[in-house]
């Protein structure tokens, strides 16, 4: 299927949403064996997952629907921000979502996983998604609000130039990050040994006085 079209689509029409597994009782981390799940604290708020580091627990056997893996996009519906995440191909073994995380899967030829993910997180998606926020201390979105919430749709080659661009120039803003960081360490460093040196003049002038 080729889509050349760029217009609003609203995100039940270009991937199939699903909701995480629903645990009952409290989680244990499996001893040995068991799965690799995906919780609300895998993903960063920069909108990566933090997938070499996902706990395994004992679940027993679970529908497909539940699984997740490269090609998938993960979308935290409480706490906020209400960020998604496209899974890389980091991750090697398909993981379980848990519940309050939702997963979409992007219909093929028609939206990428990574694209979608960047759209989401996206202002103009972002404040679709407090208009339809639910709560006050502890926000949430549901699963209706989240299907209807529009994004553009571009080409997918579009799609990927937009994804290479949007990792640049957040590597670029993490470098400035960086870059600040160290200036103002060094700085600190200057006049420390200013203040250092200005006092120890001081006592050797008192010294000899």
């Amino acid at each position: 299927m080729t889509h050349t079209a760029d217009y609003a689509m609203r995100l039940q029409d270009i991937c199939q949403l699903q909701t995480g597994y629903t645990v009952r009782g409290r989680l244990e981390p499996a001893r040995e064996g068991g799965q690799p799940c995906v919780q609300l604290r895998d993903l960063l708020e920069g909108g990566s997952l933090d997938a070499g580091n996902l706990q395994r627990f004992d679940l027993g056997p679970l529908s497909d629907r539940y699984a997740v893996g490269p090609g998938d996009v993960i979308f935290k519906s409480r706490g906020q921000p209400n960020i998604a995440c496209a899974v890389s191909a980091d991750m090697v073994e398909p993981a379980i979502a848990l519940l309050p995380l939702f997963i979409l899967r992007p219909k093929p030829g028609l939206v990428s996983a990574e694209y979608l993910a960047w759209a989401i997180n996206q202002a103009d998606a972002q404040r679709q998604l407090d208009a339809e926020a639910q709560g006050t201390s502890l926000r949430m979105i549901s699963k209706t609000s989240l299907e209807n919430i529009e994004v553009s749709v571009p080409d997918l080659k579009t799609q990927a130039l937009i994804v290479q661009v949007g990792r640049l120039a957040a590597r670029e803003t993490s470098l400035l990050h960086e870059l600040a960081d160290k200036r103002h360490t060094l700085s600190s460093i200057i006049l420390a040994d200013l203040a250092n040196a200005a006092r120890g003049g001081a006592q050797l002038k008192g010294a000899h006085q």
